[in-house]
């Protein structure tokens, strides 16, 4: 059995510096799914006017897509830890 899932101390080697340095940062900077960012952005600005927690989201597909950069992006918009 592989060692990383035994030892939680291990960390994961998916966050390679490389390929986090090329991931995007804001949803402006994100390539794609123009429908999907302009509703990311009505709802992170309404959040914030509000001055509440973003409400739940769920991103679904298969692997590739940009689910997990959305959600970085998102944590980098709020301004919280993914």
């Amino acid at each position: 059995m592989r060692e990383e899932f035994l030892d939680p101390g291990i960390e994961d080697d998916s966050t390679d510096p490389a390929e986090v340095g090329l991931r995007p940062q804001t949803l402006s900077e994100f390539v794609g799914q123009s429908e999907l960012k302009e509703h990311l952005q009505i709802v992170l600005e309404a959040a914030k006017k509000r001055g509440q927690a973003l409400d739940h989201l769920l991103f679904a597909g298969p692997p590739g897509l940009g689910k997990t950069t959305l959600a970085g992006i998102i944590a980098i918009e709020r301004g919280v830890d993914l």
